[in-house]
């Protein structure tokens, strides 16, 4: 259980997130909506710890994560894995080598340093890439990838951490509708099938409502909305979006798939 209490985030005398609260049980997927700097990205970057709360605490299991530090903040960093907008891969190293770096609070920095990697870490590695069919790319470079490719490897990065939960900031905000499915679909997948708790944030309610259990909705840092997608009605979406809600619901929302079904066939060369 994930429990966040009054947190908030301030710059100078803004409040990026204020006094916010939640509770997310185990396995949810819990999609994060609201218009550009509502808080979104705040509010996860501070339950990872990338930011540190200006007030509040998050408590994960009973355990204070707004406490942790060293070395206990590095392994919650690689139980809370981050999936980020622009993929945060290294270009020159290849596919493997990236999925891999989601091991390093795992083994010594040494054996990355030097690419000592332990038998066990690669067939981790190579499983996640396997999870969404990318595996036959794993030699080559990141920066050859497609950009849908290069997301399924930033997930496969956070799934090799073996997280309990995984915080996806704005995922498939730079991605294709095409490409933008396979990653959702990735997503959902890891959901259903690992049981690992997902939050992301998203700009399109029609995806929201098509691919989370839960909605919470943001605006100027505060939660103003937390329910069932189908609670979201028109009229919430205008008061979360203001003019803009009109863009953010013009998607087709796609048939939400089962979650053992496939990637979709040929994926890998997306």
């Amino acid at each position: 259980m994930l429990v966040i209490e009054g947190l908030t985030r301030r710059f100078g005398d803004k409040e990026a997130v204020s006094h916010v609260d939640l509770e997310i049980g185990e396995g949810a997927f819990i999609g994060v909506i609201g218009r550009s700097g509502a808080g979104k990205s705040t509010l996860l970057r501070m339950i990872n710890r990338l930011q540190d709360p200006s007030a509040g605490r998050i408590l994960y299991n009973g355990r204070d994560v707004t406490a942790l530090k060293g070395r206990a903040l590095r392994e919650w960093r690689a139980e809370a894995a981050m999936i980020f907008q622009q993929f945060n891969l290294v270009g020159r190293l290849d596919v493997l080598t990236n999925v891999l770096m989601g091991r390093l609070a795992t083994v010594p920095a040494w054996r990355a340093l030097t690419k000592s990697w332990r038998p066990e870490d690669r067939a981790i590695a190579l499983s996640a890439l396997d999870q969404f069919d990318i595996a036959p790319l794993a030699a080559q470079r990141a920066d050859s990838l497609s950009g849908g490719q290069q997301q399924r490897v930033a997930i496969a990065r956070a799934l090799a951490q073996e997280p309990a939960l995984i915080l996806a900031d704005e995922p498939i905000a730079s991605l294709d509708p095409r490409n933008t499915k396979i990653v959702m679909d990735a997503l959902l997948r890891i959901n259903k099938h690992f049981g690992i708790t997902v939050l992301c944030n998203l700009h399109s309610l029609d995806l929201a409502r098509t691919y989370c259990d839960r909605l919470v909705g943001m605006a100027q840092g505060r939660v103003v909305f937390d329910g069932a997608p189908q609670a979201l009605t028109e009229q919430v979406a205008h008061d979360l979006y203001g003019l803009e809600a009109g863009e953010v619901m013009d998607m087709p929302a796609a048939a939400k798939p089962a979650f053992g079904s496939a990637i979709p066939e040929g994926a890998a060369l997306a």
